[in-house]
């Protein structure tokens, strides 16, 4: 290969975190790869290159691994949607245990026998009850590249539910100035919200509809209902939701099942007092509700905190404060008997991490949708008084390099 040029031969080591593969250039460096398996020689061509490490895009693979396998979806390496579409379902599970064990290797008191397997999704593909598309300059919607702003324009994807698609293929949108992302979300009964979302004050386009579906324009002036209702409705198990158009609701509901009787199980049966960080809509408090005496829970999005006074409605021994959690934690004046976390992938900044330690709660139950924020939140946790008890990741997003795990901690007794 032409090292002048930046291109190179190289053997492919291993995973890791982010949908990249690990190999060396002949400097030593370690360099970053997509859309390449652990064994294979490929030639990559560098793309990033810096002191410490370099990142790369794949020109050819000329050894494959015997796990290679033909991927399903003709975008697959162009669109960033996906990063494991090459191997088969079991292989990505692997794949996905692997990555985690190797995240927590560098967190104190962290043992491989704290580790549960991997929780696999019941659908490999079709499984989102949400999709977001960018728009590009030509008004043309698509996904990012992978580690790029380019916007790949696509007809067809694998990971969306037939509603979803059926929606996506009957669209027929004329491009408007200012349009940035288009939404196109399923909920109980096969309802449909076409979500338009742009970064400033549009003129919203004329629409003609052959389906009934909701349709909501979000802009910084606030929302538009254009056609139908501004909501959804879900269900989880047993439970109903109701979630607007701006609130954030799991994207695979089999698992956020899974992941529910886990986050229950982690927690007493009777309770006295919870804390719950980062509540949302009140997905996990509408479960453990009839667990603790009290409840205090704590949200940032104003459309969640909404949607949360509806969905938890019934109950009168939950506080729901509205606000920043960095903000709200500090001033509250209780003493949780257990704290509930399920921050966005940017983790728990640390004045909240502080202000968590010094409630000295008996047990912590992090949910986590980024495992490098969450084994440095740990270890700040472990620091501070806690021990792991148990680690359980779960395969929410099947194809994608994406994992959410559910930690148990409990305080250390001195």
């Amino acid at each position: 290969m032409d090292i002048k040029s930046g291109q190179f031969s190289v053997k492919i080591e291993k995973p890791i975190y982010g949908g990249e593969f690990l190999a060396r250039l002949p400097d030593h460096r370690p360099v970053f790869v997509p859309f390449v398996l652990p064994e294979e020689i490929v030639d990559i061509q560098v793309t990033q290159n810096k002191k410490g490490y370099a990142r790369a895009s794949l020109i050819r693979v000329v050894e494959n691994s015997k796990n290679r396998i033909n991927p399903p979806c003709k975008y697959f390496s162009q669109c960033g949607g996906c990063h494991y579409q090459h191997m088969e379902y079991a292989d990505q599970l692997k794949l996905k245990q692997q990555v985690v064990l190797e995240q927590f290797s560098r967190v104190p008191g962290f043992s491989e026998q704290l580790l549960r397997d991997i929780v696999p999704s019941l659908n490999e593909f079709h499984y989102r009850n949400n999709v977001q598309f960018s728009v590009n300059v030509n008004g043309k919607l698509g996904f990012q590249a992978f580690g790029s702003n380019q916007i790949i324009p696509v007809d067809d994807c694998l990971l969306p539910g037939e509603q979803i698609l059926q929606t996506w293929k009957m669209l027929d949108l004329e491009q408007f100035p200012g349009l940035k992302r288009i939404h196109i979300r399923e909920g109980l009964q096969e309802e449909i919200m076409l979500i338009l979302e742009s970064d400033n004050y549009v003129e919203i386009p004329s629409l003609e509809l052959d389906v009934p579906v909701s349709v909501v324009h979000l802009s910084d002036i606030g929302k538009i209902v254009m056609a139908g209702e501004d909501h959804l409705f879900y269900q989880i198990k047993d439970q109903y939701f109701h979630v607007s158009a701006e609130s954030f609701f799991q994207v695979n509901t089999t698992q956020a099942e899974k992941m529910i009787d886990l986050v229950c199980a982690y927690l007493p049966t009777r309770g006295k007092s919870l804390l719950e960080l980062y509540c949302g809509v009140g997905l996990f408090t509408r479960f453990l509700a009839d667990q603790y005496e009290l409840i205090d829970a704590v949200e940032e999005s104003s459309s969640a905190c909404d949607d949360f006074a509806i969905n938890l409605d019934e109950y009168d021994h939950i506080n729901l404060y509205v606000g920043p959690v960095k903000e709200i934690v500090p001033q509250l004046d209780i003493k949780p008997e257990a704290i509930l976390l399920d921050p966005p992938r940017a983790g728990v900044d640390p004045k909240t991490l502080e202000s968590i330690l010094a409630y000295k709660a008996q047990k912590i139950v992090y949910v986590s949708c980024d495992v490098s924020t969450l084994s440095r939140d740990l270890k700040r946790l472990i620091e501070g008084g806690y021990r792991l008890v148990e680690i359980t990741p779960f395969d929410m997003f099947p194809q994608t390099y994406h994992i959410e795990c559910v930690v148990m901690l409990t305080l250390n007794e001195k």
